[in-house]
């Protein structure tokens, strides 16, 4: 086991500003934590009093640098969320994700601020995590399919771009993709952002790629196509006739959707 000393000095060196408790016990003794649970606990309560640590919820910590200790903890964790979100994601899920419906929408629109829910598409992982006002929610996505229940991570994963927030790469719905989600009812406590489908459309109607769309149509979108279609009626015609082309294509799904009532 370490020193206090030499966990300091190492804890300083640290690139990675955001860490769990688990990485504090790899500084200490990675074989025997729970023998060292006793000396973790005053070692954290060391760090937090010399400020080499600053707490953002029990077990997640910020190693801070001068300008960091002078911000208050509401503009502290909006400087770290996406550290700290990125952090979560390869802690649970590691490479098996990506980012859905509004956060992703937004980060295609280049806006990064701080969203109260993020909602993370996993191969098997269905939990919330709450910092502050703000949740992190991983879920699983599946439809029922000649009476089987289907994961669909691996289907949906096929069209998924990587984008660089503050230099974190991070995987995230693609912009087809992205539409059709943030267009679907996800929470009965949300509501869907109308202003953002819409400023979307205007800035790539001409971009979207029908081919895309038309895959997709297949895990029945059914209110998104049909929400996307009036929200174009008057932005791109073209677009607007792709939407209600592709509905007519899959007549059948929208009919079987009414009659179960979704």
């Amino acid at each position: 086991m370490i020193s206090f000393n030499k966990i300091v000095n190492k804890l300083s060196k640290k690139w990675w500003k955001i860490i769990f408790k688990e990485d504090i016990f790899e500084l200490i003794d990675p074989e025997k934590k729970q023998e060292k649970s006793n000396f973790l606990d005053k070692a954290v309560y060391k760090l937090k009093a010399l400020n080499m640590i600053i707490s953002l919820k029990s077990g997640v910590y910020i190693v801070p640098d001068e300008d960091d200790l002078k911000l208050n903890e509401v503009d502290l964790l909006e400087k770290y969320y996406i550290k700290l979100l990125k952090k979560y994601i390869t802690y649970y899920v590691w490479n098996d994700y990506f980012i859905s419906g509004n956060k992703a929408l937004q980060i295609h629109l280049k806006d990064y601020w701080v969203s109260k829910k993020i909602h993370i598409i996993s191969r098997s992982l269905d939990k919330k995590i709450k910092v502050w006002d703000y949740e992190i929610i991983f879920k699983t996505i599946s439809m029922t399919e000649k009476w089987k229940k289907l994961n669909l991570y691996s289907r949906f994963s096929r069209f998924v771009d990587t984008k660089q927030v503050d230099d974190i790469e991070l995987k995230i719905a693609n912009l087809e993709l992205a539409l059709l989600q943030s267009a679907l009812v996800v929470d009965t406590f949300e509501w869907i952002d109308i202003n953002l489908l819409t400023k979307t459309i205007k800035k790539y109607s001409k971009y979207f790629k029908k081919e895309i769309f038309e895959e997709l149509a297949q895990f029945k979108f059914v209110m998104s196509f049909n929400r996307l279609k009036e929200i174009s009626r008057n932005i791109d015609k073209n677009l607007y006739e792709n939407f209600l082309d592709i509905i007519k294509k899959n007549w059948w799904l929208f009919i079987w959707e009414w009659l179960r009532k979704i």
